[in-house]
């Protein structure tokens, strides 16, 4: 699932390049929607809100409309020039198209395409915590929500969206080793270990601002591969050269690979188990490249 950075940043070019243009293409290819044709409307805005992207449009058959959609695990928006091929996947695999002079915005194995009226977009993300990179962020409101289950994992909590919006596997385990903790370690039982809620909010809203605007995702301050990232996906700590250790979290059919340090991380883990029984695939970034 991408992070809240990934969403951040494609919604950045594709407003750069839809916002203020008419549509002179419009294609949903989902069932429900297959029908509906907003051409001549104008791309009013595209935002993101959390992992959720919002294509807003004014004027024409689209007037006060909102195109919501989500990526998911594979999910990805490719931008194409006029006359260039399109090469994100299977024309099968297309889900939705929004043409401009000059430009083609293309939908690839979108799992979430919605039309909603702009007014009523509460009722798509309106579940949605505080946005980590959202303009009213509020890192208090966040720090309220968290700590409403003082028994619940710091790691499973970060990654409630309906808690605080935007953090994925990678900023919630790179947190969780920037403040010194298991991803395993009770909301309650942070004080123990030497950090509160306040400074893990902070340091998880810190590294997704700090990547927003490029592709390549750092938690250490490195750019370079293999140096980018603390534990996650590592074999051994960056810092202390400590073998990483892998579990999944999370209830049955959602869970998630978590990785930590055992001598950078105070608090709670279960028994390990090595990352090729629990990751069928390498994760990080989804790859939407607009």
């Amino acid at each position: 699932m991408p992070e809240g950075d990934t969403v951040w940043l494609a919604a950045k070019r594709l407003d750069r390049a839809l916002a203020g243009k008419e549509l002179v293409g419009f294609d949903l290819r989902v069932p429900q929607l297959a029908t509906t044709d907003l051409t001549g409307s104008t791309v009013a805005a595209v935002v993101p809100r959390g992992k959720h992207l919002l294509t807003r449009f004014e004027g024409g058959p689209g007037d006060g409309l909102t195109l919501h959609t989500h990526f998911r695990m594979d999910g990805t928006w490719h931008l194409y020039p006029d006359g260039e091929a399109w090469r994100g996947g299977a024309d099968w695999q297309v889900r939705a198209v929004l043409r401009v002079p000059g430009t083609t915005a293309v939908g690839y194995r979108l799992p979430v395409v919605d039309l909603v009226r702009t007014d009523d977009e509460d009722s798509v993300v309106g579940h949605l915590g505080p946005d980590v990179l959202g303009p009213g962020w509020d890192p208090d409101e966040a720090v309220r929500r968290l700590a409403e289950d003082p028994d619940r994992m710091i790691g499973d909590a970060l990654l409630d969206q309906r808690l605080i919006a935007g953090l994925g596997n990678i900023y919630r385990t790179e947190t969780c080793f920037l403040v010194g903790v298991t991803p395993f370690t009770p909301v309650g039982a942070l004080a123990e270990h030497g950090t509160d809620l306040a400074r893990v909010v902070t340091v998880g809203q810190r590294l997704l601002d700090a990547n927003k605007d490029r592709y390549v995702q750092a938690t250490t301050g490195d750019l370079r591969k293999g140096r980018n990232h603390w534990v996650f996906e590592r074999r051994a700590c960056l810092r202390c050269g400590t073998r990483v250790l892998t579990a999944h979290t999370g209830r049955a059919g959602v869970e998630r690979v978590a990785w930590w340090c055992p001598s950078c991380q105070q608090g709670p883990a279960p028994e390990p188990v090595p990352v090729r029984e629990l990751l069928p695939r390498t994760v990080g970034r989804t790859r939407y490249r607009p």
